[in-house]
């Protein structure tokens, strides 16, 4: 219990620093680096949790395509951080104010756990025992949320094509590739027989 509790402190606080460190650092490359590790902060207290099938999406999702994603877009593109960080002051007090309500919600909670030790008795869904993490989130998903599952992913998925279409040019004198035609094609339309005479090129 003793390593779990240094082990808690050691990687929240990591968590917090690389976070602040997020936000405030000068160079963007450095603040997805610094988003990097927070990630894998967030995902060490998951396992510390048991919910260790959260810890490995948030590092094979978030760490292994959200923010490589940024790491790339940032280094590629060639954007004026230091306008952009010119108006920073100014949405300062609607930072605070979302601090603060962030506070509240989280000091809400913890009264709440407080008063209530036993809330954890009247979840809908509690943590069955032997079962590990991930099997209990497949049981609950493909038998009481199976719908819901299978919808989010249609919205997800015409989304995507709806996000394709819209980004799809045709623009005119711009050779593409017909699968179509290349599978279609005759022997007659791919070679071209040609007689060449001694000491003649084409």
């Amino acid at each position: 219990m003793l390593v779990a509790t240094i082990a808690f402190y050691i990687f929240a606080t990591v968590l917090i620093v690389s976070a602040l460190l997020v936000v405030s650092a000068r160079n963007p490359v450095h603040s997805v680096l610094f988003l990097i590790l927070s990630f894998f902060n967030a995902a060490a207290l998951f396992v510390l949790l048991g919910a260790e099938f959260l810890a490995m999406v948030l590092v094979v999702v978030y760490v292994g395509a959200v923010a490589v994603l940024f790491l790339f877009v940032v280094m590629m593109l060639d954007i004026d951080f230091t306008e952009l960080r010119q108006g920073f002051l100014q949405y300062a007090p609607m930072g605070i104010i979302i601090c603060i309500v962030f506070f509240a919600e989280l000091a809400a909670v913890g009264a709440g756990w407080v008063v209530m030790p036993s809330a954890h008795t009247i979840a809908q869904h509690p943590t069955p025992t032997g079962v590990t993490n991930t099997e209990a989130l497949g049981h609950i998903i493909y038998t009481d949320y199976v719908y819901v599952f299978q919808g989010a992913g249609m919205i997800l998925l015409v989304a995507m094509i709806g996000a394709i279409v819209l980004t799809l040019r045709h623009r005119e004198g711009v050779k593409r590739q017909s699968a179509w035609s290349q599978v279609g094609r005759t022997r007659a339309e791919a070679v071209e027989l040609r007689k060449v005479r001694p000491g003649e090129g084409l």
